[in-house]
């Protein structure tokens, strides 16, 4: 009888020492953002290459290529698709409005989500911005696309963009700024190449909400026309800026006037000397950063 248990227990107890490998598996969630992928089966093919990447002894199982979808008896087969033809988020990632393609390589506008709020697409190799981009995107909030390679933005393209509150086209080499939407608070274009014909008389004149505006280390020669009320700080750092009049934050026919809702002013890095130009800063509550002397 303890004979038999013996056997028993080791009939029992080999299996568990070298079990058979389970093929792992991964949920996949997909998004209806009207793209191509439709969800099923991996073809034969990919089960194929899937296979290849378990190790013969059967303690690896590569995680790029092991993913299998469950589905019903009818299956679909999914083609192959390079990376940069993924779906938008799965090339990048979205969470609850939001859209992070970062340092990914791009050279152009993924197709978004319609309900994206904020986009941020920072330290790409985007060079253009179409009107087509957003043409279909009127919920978007926030667009950061900082450290990009952008030479030209398409007219139109922000025009939809009725929500839009903050744009960053910083560290980028635009030459003149596209017609901006209307409801900004923030704008960003620092470390670009425009100059002062890169910007139209009234370019801001309408942005009756801008509060943040940053110009610094382009290729200024005058500070931008027709300033909003709303202003609060402005960055002009490191222009080429030689002049100013006395209705550039002022109004010269009206010696009461104050800019009540500015801030700050830096214009250090530029040419000009600010004394010679006193009158110039008069409705200020502070004066500039600069060079005085």
């Amino acid at each position: 009888m303890e004979t038999l248990q013996a056997t028993f227990f080791l009939f029992v107890f080999v299996p568990l020492v070298n079990p058979a490998p389970p093929l792992q598996q991964e949920s996949l969630q997909f998004y209806d953002y009207d793209t191509d992928v439709s969800m099923g089966s991996l073809t034969q093919q990919d089960y194929e290459m899937q296979s290849k990447d378990i190790r013969k002894d059967g303690t690896n199982v590569s995680l790029d290529t092991s993913l299998i979808l469950q589905s019903d008896d009818s299956q679909l087969d999914v083609p192959a698709t390079k990376d940069t033809n993924l779906p938008t988020c799965l090339l990048c990632v979205c969470l609850s409005g939001s859209v992070y393609c970062e340092e990914i390589d791009i050279e152009a506008v993924p197709p978004l989500p319609k309900e994206t709020a904020y986009l941020y697409a920072r330290f790409n190799k985007i060079k253009r911005i179409a009107a087509s981009d957003f043409a279909d995107i009127t919920t978007l909030r926030r667009i950061d696309f900082s450290g990009n390679r952008i030479e030209e933005i398409e007219d139109g393209a922000f025009s939809k963009l009725l929500l839009l509150e903050e744009l960053s086209l910083a560290e980028n080499r635009l030459v003149k700024l596209p017609v901006l939407p209307p409801k900004l608070t923030t704008f960003n274009a620092n470390q670009n190449r425009i100059k002062s014909r890169g910007i139209k008389a009234n370019a801001f004149k309408k942005l009756t909400n801008l509060a943040y505006l940053y110009l610094g280390h382009n290729a200024l020669e005058s500070v931008p026309l027709n300033l909003p009320e709303s202003l609060r700080i402005l960055h002009l750092q490191y222009n080429n800026i030689t002049t100013i009049t006395d209705d550039t934050f002022c109004k010269s026919n009206n010696t009461r006037y104050i800019r009540a809702q500015m801030d700050e002013i830096r214009m250090e890095g530029n040419p000009i000397v600010l004394a010679k130009h006193v009158n110039a800063f008069s409705c200020l509550r502070m004066l500039p950063v600069g060079t005085y002397y």
